[in-house]
């Protein structure tokens, strides 16, 4: 199994080229080009030949691109002001080679109390809507299990897509699966009082892509596994179980964000071998 971590802690703090010659000299083989901080050279005029000139870079090295992550926010506003920008954002994230972009679905507070099936409809009006553009353009649209903060309480609990068989039911009535997959992300499942590994069990082949990173069941930690509290052996195990033939990404990046620059070759490093390690479990149980 192949593995990959995201960018937005090393680009832009350094710059693109360097940010990503950083990562593959850390040893992984595959980037998860993010675009949810840094992507406005993506709507310029030229986005063609940039996105041909990262993935020339990166393939120059031996690495690839395989996934990417669409900009997002909260409510109404993200269908309004973002959603228009992603048939560029994805058409540039297949340019740059990735298999598989995410794209959240719209969520907003109190979804979990009274806005469940309404926010059901919009995001399948929404998924349908980009369908179009990731089939022409090559690339999987992945949809990703949310978690939001009780309005008064502050207790982070469920939103769109929490619940795998909500999860089943977004991916199914889309019924499309050359445009759409399942990312499953593991530190999500659990900050919403799951075991990610019975989540896995539960959607199954649909899940396409991953975002790999631990937590300790209250906050939204997003770093590197072991540091947290989630059982990572049982989510080997279940990957295997399912027959998980996709990679593995961590977005591990809150386990860079206050190290100085100078520290993030090595941190690099051991993310690297994390993941590493973690996707031979999986090879090793499926075998």
């Amino acid at each position: 199994m192949l593995y990959s971590t995201n960018t937005p802690t090393v680009i832009p703090r350094v710059p693109i080229y360097e940010g990503l010659d950083m990562i593959i000299d850390a040893g992984f083989p595959l980037i998860d080009f993010t675009l949810y901080n840094h992507y406005d050279f993506a709507l310029e005029t030229n986005y063609k030949e940039t996105a041909k000139n990262i993935r020339s870079h990166v393939e120059g090295r031996g690495a690839a691109i395989n996934q990417s992550h669409a900009p997002f926010c909260s409510g109404e506003r993200y269908l309004t002001d973002f959603v228009p920008k992603l048939p560029r954002i994805i058409e540039f994230a297949a340019l740059l080679g990735a298999s598989c972009i995410v794209v959240h679905p719209m969520h907003e507070s109190g979804y979990h109390y009274k806005q469940r099936e309404r926010i059901f409809d919009l995001n399948i009006k929404m998924y349908s809507s980009l369908a179009g553009v990731a089939k022409n353009s090559g690339i999987k649209i992945g949809i990703e299990n949310m978690w939001e903060y009780r309005p008064v309480s502050g207790i982070i609990c469920d939103s769109a897509c929490a619940d795998p068989y909500e999860m089943n039911r977004y991916f199914d009535a889309l019924g499309d699966k050359d445009a759409f997959t399942v990312c499953f992300d593991v530190g999500h499942a659990a900050l919403c009082g799951r075991e990610p590994d019975d989540c896995i069990r539960t959607i199954g082949s649909r899940i396409g892509a991953l975002h790999v990173h631990d937590v300790d069941y209250v906050s939204d930690l997003h770093t590197i596994p072991g540091h947290g509290k989630i059982d990572f052996d049982a989510v080997a195990r279940s990957l295997a179980d399912i027959g998980y033939t996709g990679d593995l990404t961590l977005e591990a990046d809150g386990f860079l964000k206050r190290l100085d620059v100078e520290l993030l070759p090595s941190a690099l490093k051991l993310m690297n071998d994390v993941a590493r390690r973690l996707a031979d479990k999986v090879e090793n149980y499926k075998r």
